[in-house]
């Protein structure tokens, strides 16, 4: 049963980063249902084409742009080329993420950026190029970020995304105070096991694995697209106008179980990493 009215979102632009796949499409998808229009920005322009087109009910409803947020340059272009084809946007989805386990001493220096620079300073890009134009035009907005359940609590084994996350954590609470003034809202999900298959791939890529991530979860299996994207939809709707600045945990209860979502692989031995790291490298 769909829980929200179809005109929920009706005349809503939104934009949302890492949007050709995974959590990102479902929102979308989700988004379209409920009466907005879309645009959709990835560093792949085939998957991104594809997806597009697969969401398009109509030609004007989805629109598509290329974009690697990590160059501010590349994110200032894709925005004009939204506004230009939409005429404004309502809402941002900072969605698009790069994660991936490994021992943090076995991790190069780029390896680390990588995930910093789309993490973090891509969020931080996007955001900051959406909210100067809000600012400038008088316009009220509203910017949802995913975060994780890590974000305030660390984790091991994904050490960077924990930093990168927890400085979105962090910018999300400080928008939302200094950003208020102008009518733009800040709130921000945090996710638990939700298999998407670019991240499940890389975050849980045996099936000893994913058994033991499902396995400290109290309500005993994975997060369903569908549930995060009705959470969203409800998030960015006028009937959550009053939330700022709040993260919700959307995890079955699992951070309630024990902090740190991937602590649990300090069991892994050196030649199980060797194996998941190779078996990471055959699907990027």
């Amino acid at each position: 049963m769909e829980p929200f009215s179809p005109e929920l979102l009706k005349g809503k632009v939104i934009l949302i980063t890492g949007g050709a796949t995974g959590l990102g499409r479902a929102m979308g998808e989700k988004f379209i249902a409920l009466g907005a229009r879309i645009a959709i920005a990835s560093r792949r322009e085939e998957v991104l084409k594809q997806a597009a087109e697969a969401m398009s009910l109509e030609s004007s409803q989805v629109f598509h742009k290329c974009c690697d947020v990590r160059n501010p340059d590349q994110v200032k272009d894709m925005i004009d080329a939204v506004e230009s084809h939409f005429g404004h946007i309502d809402i941002l989805i900072n969605n698009a993420a790069g994660n991936f386990i490994s021992p943090t001493e076995r991790l190069s220096t780029n390896a680390v950026d990588t995930v910093l620079n789309i993490v973090l300073h891509g969020t931080f890009y996007t955001s900051l190029e959406v909210g100067k134009r809000w600012i400038a035009e008088g316009r009220c907005g509203t910017m949802l970020n995913i975060v994780t359940t890590y974000a305030s609590t660390g984790s091991g084994y994904v050490v960077p995304s924990a930093a990168a996350k927890a400085g979105v954590l962090a910018l999300t609470r400080s928008l939302a105070v200094e950003w208020a003034k102008y009518g733009i809202r800040q709130v921000a999900i945090a996710p638990g096991p939700f298999p998407t298959e670019g991240a499940w791939s890389r975050l849980s890529p045996t099936p000893e694995l994913e058994e033991k991530m499902i396995g400290r979860v109290p309500l005993k299996r994975v997060g369903n697209k569908e549930e995060l994207a009705n959470l969203a939809a409800f998030l960015i709707s006028d009937y959550a106008a009053y939330m700022n600045g709040e993260v919700v945990t959307i995890d079955g209860g699992e951070w309630l179980q024990g902090a740190g979502q991937f602590n649990g692989l300090s069991e892994v031995t050196d030649e199980q990493w060797d194996a998941l790291a190779a078996l990471t490298r055959r699907r990027k």
